[in-house]
């Protein structure tokens, strides 16, 4: 009677230790399965692999990242024991000098929390919110471009994966090269009003470790007018600047919204963020008018959309020495 309790006792203990794997076991992607590990402690996860049910009867031979397994795992369903971090490529084959068939990549991921070291974070000058990833658009055509940066202790740590979907609808983009962005372009209409935010998920590795990063936008979010060109003016006072060529027409639908400021450099470098302000205003109209009375200064403008209060274009500016630049042509 205790014999058998034991073995039904063992057997719940398998059951229990099964379902408990399964659940740190994801498919990321085909032949790609993503382990779940606590953080900074050993775990020992069993792993099911399948050649295929094509092979269920045929003499097939397990390698890990080519090399062979001591003892040796043979058979179309096997079990493999990650520890660690220690994940894996796993092939399988017809004997072990045999045809490669098939093959199971095992990467592992530090659950629930997913700590990362691999990206650095954005400034908070570039995204308000923090995070690795900074995203930009010029106009509301749909393309758009997304950036990162590693730290520099993993400055070679390679891109696994990057998928980009709104609302389950996957957005075309193509890598850039060294791995460090990705350009996009979204087919929706121009005009139509988004219902669905654009997720962005990345993927990076450091050997058998993966890092996932996401991000979540709606385009209008991160759709930053270019800097406005044209900016002059023919008496120090009257300024008038142009749209930037990249932004979507009509101008009448598509609004912006101007943020013109005067400014009085402390040095020989102008700062129109940091610079003391004498005069900062708003407006709608592509000209503004100075009134102040200072004769050397710096005016300073720059763009957003009008109605989605999103990110600002980089300023134009323009020095203006009254004193000298319209003497001169008075004179002449």
């Amino acid at each position: 009677m205790r014999a058998l309790f034991l073995v039904v006792l063992y057997a719940g203990l398998c059951f229990a230790s099964s379902v408990s794997d399964q659940e740190n076991i994801e498919l990321l992607m085909d032949n790609v399965l993503v382990v779940g590990i606590p953080y900074d402690k050993s775990s020992r996860v069993h792993v099911p692999l399948s050649c295929g049910e094509s092979y269920e009867n045929r003499p097939v031979v397990w390698k890990k990242d080519g090399e062979e397994i001591e003892p040796a795992l043979q058979g179309n369903r096997v079990t493999v024991l990650v520890v660690g971090m220690d994940g894996g490529n796993y092939t399988c084959h017809l004997s072990p000098n045999g045809d490669y068939l098939n093959h199971t990549v095992i990467m592992t991921q530090i659950k629930p929390d997913n700590r990362t070291v691999i990206l650095a974070t954005q400034s908070p000058k570039l995204e308000k919110e923090g995070g690795h990833i900074h995203c930009s658009a010029a106009n509301y055509n749909g393309s758009f471009h997304c950036h990162w940066s590693r730290m520099p202790p993993r400055s070679k740590a390679p891109v696994f994966l990057v998928k980009v979907e709104r609302y389950l609808e996957k957005i075309s983009c193509e890598l850039d090269a060294g791995g460090s962005g990705i350009t996009c372009k979204d087919a929706g209409c121009t005009y139509k009003e988004e219902q669905h935010r654009i997720v962005l998920s990345l993927y990076l590795r450091s050997a058998s470790l993966l890092e996932a990063y996401t991000k979540t936008f709606y385009l209008r979010e991160i759709v930053r007018p270019d800097a406005l060109p044209n900016l002059h003016t023919s008496d120090g006072k009257l300024f008038s600047w142009s749209f930037p060529e990249s932004w979507e027409k009509p101008c009448s639908f598509f609004s912006l919204e101007f943020d013109v400021k005067v400014v009085v450099p402390k040095g020989l470098l102008c700062d129109c963020d940091k610079d003391e302000a004498k005069l900062s205003d708003t407006t709608q109209e592509t000209k503004f008018e100075v009134k102040v009375k200072e004769k050397k200064f710096v005016f300073c403008v720059r763009a957003r959309d009008r109605l989605t209060n999103g990110p600002f274009s980089e300023w134009s500016m323009i020095k203006v020495n009254r004193r000298t630049d319209f003497l001169h042509r008075r004179r002449s």
